[in-house]
């Protein structure tokens, strides 16, 4: 049963969004993101379960009565980073479908509500803020702040959800879906290989902790002219000041035993030919300790600064450890499963910062490779994962 339940709905995923690069584009309020959406509302009809919006257009999927006794909820997101992986968020999810599936076929009863949850714009990758859908309604994201987040076109978050059939005069905290979350669960795949490792070696982990983790943007203004005919002592080109900028972000992330990553870039006017008028580029930095990316962070600030840039937050979130009670309750019902953290942001932990008890599984990757196309695991881990996530819910909800 979960292997048909599993590899069905991995193959009926498959072909939406794919890009030619071979990985996913399925990014917040697009037609691809609706498609996804309207097939998660159609397995979850399948299997019986009750489908509800939240203030944030996440879709929650009950089996029993959330409000009758607070439930144990799992899942994870859809969306992807652009050229993104095929694991990285529905691995999550269709085994969230695929543990119910499989509970409803051994005949449990639950004593508590299980509830399946695909999270909306999880990766940040049109509108810049990671976790948007988790934010909202936890309220770590004000609703006029995630409404007027603008995507490359220049679209608004709020006009692009309208499009998508969405009211986001609906956006905010929502204490009514948060009273229904008992606890949570998020499979995922490892985004490094620490279960591939000798010290490991195992299919499936438990998550510990999140480490602290932002984006920031950096605009460096300069002054549009002719690349052929203006002198280079006559040039205001922000290039230079951004290309330092990087090789600065690289030394001070060294530094201060860290990462930092300038993963996107907008050019102004963007000509082959035309001196830019403006470079804006985004900023990733992590790290195991929060003093540490502080310090790349204000270090990398003061250089940007002394070049002309300006430097705004546009997310940030702290350590975050997950409930030690859980993931060693986690571990055991796992026969020992390893403990392990993780550099990656996820909605899971979102809610444990909002102070749900929340914990994670991670799926073995035997590369380590994420947000590419080269993402993989390995079928018969992928099923260890659906197995330990039944385990895992069957234990919870009994």
């Amino acid at each position: 049963m979960i292997t048909k339940g599993f590899g069905e709905r991995w193959a009926a995923l498959e072909p939406i969004g794919r890009a030619s690069s071979g990985g996913y584009r399925r990014f917040a309020w697009t037609p691809e993101d609706g498609t996804l959406r309207e097939w998660f509302a159609g397995e979850v009809q399948a299997l019986g379960l009750d489908l509800v919006l939240d203030r944030a257009g996440n879709q929650w999927a009950w089996w029993g009565d959330p409000d009758a006794t607070p439930g144990v909820v799992t899942g994870s997101h859809l969306d992807s980073v652009p050229d993104g992986g095929a694991f990285d968020g529905p691995l999550g999810v269709v085994s969230a479908l695929a543990t119910v599936e499989s509970l409803r076929a051994e005949g449990f009863r639950p004593a508590r509500p299980i509830g399946v949850v695909n999270f909306v714009d999880e990766e940040g990758a049109r509108f810049g803020v990671a976790c948007a859908g988790s934010r909202v309604i936890t309220g770590a994201m004000t609703p006029e702040r995630a409404a007027g987040l603008r995507d490359g076109d220049g679209t608004e978050l709020g006009e692009a959800m309208r499009r998508a059939g969405l009211s986001p005069e609906h956006l905010g905290r929502d204490d009514e879906i948060l009273r229904r979350i008992g606890c949570f669960v998020e499979l995922h795949v490892e985004q490094g290989k620490a279960l591939a490792t000798e010290e490991f070696d195992a299919a499936v982990g438990v998550g510990t902790a999140i480490w602290p983790h932002g984006r920031w943007r950096f605009d460096f203004p300069g002054e549009a002219n002719h690349a052929g005919t203006t002198r280079l002592a006559d040039r205001n080109d922000p290039m230079l000041a951004y290309a330092s900028t990087v090789l600065a972000a690289r030394r001070f992330a060294a530094d201060n035993e860290a990462v930092a990553t300038f993963g996107k870039l907008l050019v102004e006017p963007n000509g082959v030919n035309a001196i830019p008028s403006l470079v804006r580029a985004w900023l990733d930095a992590r790290g195991p300790e929060e003093t540490d990316v502080k310090a790349l962070l204000g270090e990398l600030t003061s250089s940007a600064e002394g070049l002309g840039a300006t430097v705004s937050e546009e997310s940030w979130t702290g350590t975050t450890a997950f409930d030690p009670d859980l993931a060693s309750r986690l571990s055991q019902t796992l026969g020992g499963a390893p403990l392990l953290g993780t550099g990656a942001g996820h909605d899971a932990g979102i809610l444990a910062t909002a102070g749900v008890i929340t914990g994670m599984l991670f799926v073995r990757n035997p590369t380590g490779i994420s947000h590419s196309p080269a993402e993989f695991a390995e079928e018969a881990d992928c099923l260890a994962g659906v197995e330990a996530l039944t385990t895992v819910i069957r234990e919870l909800a009994s």
